[in-house]
């Protein structure tokens, strides 16, 4: 089951490092600036933990806004299916 709703940035984990295009971040800093998020980022719940694996520049955009929280659509997942995400 698929829900979205707004979670703490501080309580999502990124296990695979990235590099965001600086540009993409700016651009969509000014559009959540102006008219606020409207893409949730896609997240995994694992045993009552959060770890993201798109929606990265989305998530640092948030972050560099100094926003508490991000729109994320959260799909409960086993552990094993976080297993294959990190493979």
């Amino acid at each position: 089951m698929v829900r979205v709703q707004e979670i703490p940035l501080n309580q999502i984990k990124r296990p695979l490092p990235r590099a965001n295009d600086p540009n993409k971040v700016q651009a969509l800093m000014e559009s959540i600036a102006e008219i606020g998020q409207q893409e949730p980022i896609d997240v995994l719940e694992v045993d009552g933990q959060y770890y993201g694996f798109s929606g990265c520049h989305r998530y640092e955009a948030c972050q560099r806004l100094g926003k508490e929280t991000v729109l994320a659509r959260v799909r409960k997942a086993p552990r094993s299916v976080l297993k294959m995400h990190l493979a």
